[in-house]
């Protein structure tokens, strides 16, 4: 028996693990996160220290212009439902074809 033998030999299928997270609801669960953070504290970070990509940011910006009028208009909880809604919209729409295509900041 060799050291190589095993899951991860030459020739073994190697099939996604049923418990990995679809990127549409990693980047709807972070742009939620910071969404909420800007929200309340009225001033953005840099998106790198965030952990998002430019694509991600751009989404947040939007959640975010969005989430400020819905406070004003209709408070607190709806602007925090709108983030939860528009984040995982923005995310979904943003990985439907499997995610960016073209550098890694996208």
């Amino acid at each position: 028996m060799t050291a190589c033998a095993g899951p991860g030999a030459a020739g073994a299928r190697s099939t996604p693990s049923p418990t990995a997270t679809p990127p549409e609801v990693l980047c709807a669960r972070i742009v939620a996160h910071w969404s909420r953070e800007v929200l309340d504290g009225g001033t953005y970070g840099d998106y790198q220290s965030m952990g998002l990509s430019n694509g991600q940011f751009d989404i947040l910006r939007s959640v975010v212009d969005a989430a400020r009028a819905a406070k004003k208009r209709e408070g607190a909880r709806a602007a925090v439902e709108l983030i939860d809604r528009q984040s995982r919209e923005g995310c979904a729409a943003r990985y439907r074809s499997g995610g960016p295509s073209s550098g890694p900041w996208q």
